[in-house]
């Protein structure tokens, strides 16, 4: 009997059948002696539009609004209809005891899964690979301590709330615009509160209105300091401040107390997504989507960076026990990682 593993992607499916011996290529997937591995395409389906649904939903009018359905269900996407057959086809087979779910770590990457062995009907047993990292010995590691699927469950709920969040609110109340107003407007649960802080932004910009002001600083043998002062905004002529300075030199300065004080700051948190493309913008003026798509192949073929699309700053468990090779393979580059080796 052999194994159903399915990926989000072919390079994904590529990596894993050579580690899993699967070394015959076919149009759709790779077989081996234990292993059939396939591969979505991402997203596979999608919910079900209003038109779907019902009949009277087909037409925009407010009439008809709010749309909420006790089942949406999903479709095919036209595009890759032959991929979702052909994973439909082989988990049909005799030979195929169980799937392995092997989709991205996270809630999308489980949502794909999830619908396409919902959609073909899918009866026979589900586990699952949970790894952060594409290196080799992470994927090993990963088939040998296999989870039932349903250990995931509240992933995949939280995304299916997500999906139908978005269709909820991004269907009903684009409908509701464009009636109303009579023109092709759209609105979303993350587009809609994004833009309203864009628009909150640039309102602030156009209203600003600049001032000039002046403030203070000593220097004493190279150490300089600026005044406090309660209204930082408060000498707005060039004349008040020069009197100020003035009468301030005309007095001898007193130290009247030094306090020292250690403090100790925690190492920086490793980068998210979000934070590494505003860092990446910043630096090399790369947008969003390069920074993605740069990270997404560190990830996927150079295997030297954790999962990327998450907004956690936290490594996961499963890598604690590889940080040492990781610290000793840049050793190179930076040779204090010896020695963090050598502590942990």
């Amino acid at each position: 009997m052999k194994r159903l593993v399915l990926a989000e992607k072919p390079s994904v499916a590529r990596d894993l059948s050579k580690i899993l011996g699967a070394d015959q290529k076919h149009k759709n997937y790779y077989e081996g002696k234990n292993y059939v591995v396939t591969w979505a395409l991402g997203h596979l389906l999608t919910l079900k539009m209003p038109e779907d649904l019902k009949n009277e939903w087909q037409t925009w009018q407010m009439e008809t609004l709010p749309m909420i359905p006790k089942y949406i269900g999903t479709k095919p996407l036209p595009k890759t209809r032959a991929q979702l057959k052909a994973i439909a086809n082989l988990a049909k087979r005799k030979d195929i005891s169980e799937a392995i779910i092997a989709t991205d770590a996270g809630r999308e990457g489980e949502l794909v899964a999830r619908w396409i062995l919902e959609y073909i009907r899918f009866n026979k047993p589900v586990k699952r690979l949970w790894i952060s990292s594409q290196t080799n010995k992470a994927i090993k590691e990963g088939f040998a301590s296999l989870k039932p699927a349903k250990a995931y469950d509240d992933l995949y709920y939280s995304a299916l709330a997500r999906a139908k969040a978005d269709w909820l609110i991004g269907l009903n109340v684009t409908r509701a615009l464009t009636v109303k107003y009579q023109d092709n407007l759209s609105a979303g649960r993350v587009q809609t509160p994004t833009l309203a802080l864009v628009a909150k932004q640039e309102e602030k910009i156009s209203k600003f209105i600049p001032q000039k002001y002046f403030t203070l600083s000593l220097e004493v043998a190279g150490q300089r300091a600026t005044r406090v002062q309660k209204d930082p905004y408060a000498l707005k002529e060039r004349k008040e401040a020069d009197e100020l300075v003035k009468k301030i030199s005309s007095q001898n300065g007193k130290v009247e107390q030094i306090t020292a004080k250690d403090k100790t700051i925690p190492a920086p948190l490793p980068y998210d997504l979000t934070e590494l493309q505003r860092v990446a913008n910043e630096k090399y003026g790369y947008s969003a989507k390069k920074t993605l798509s740069l990270v997404q192949s560190l990830y996927e073929v150079h295997k030297i960076v954790s999962y990327p699309r998450t907004d956690s700053k936290y490594l996961s468990n499963d890598l604690k026990a590889t940080l040492k090779d990781r610290l000793h393979a840049i050793a190179g580059l930076f040779p204090e990682a010896k020695q963090y080796a050598v502590k942990g």
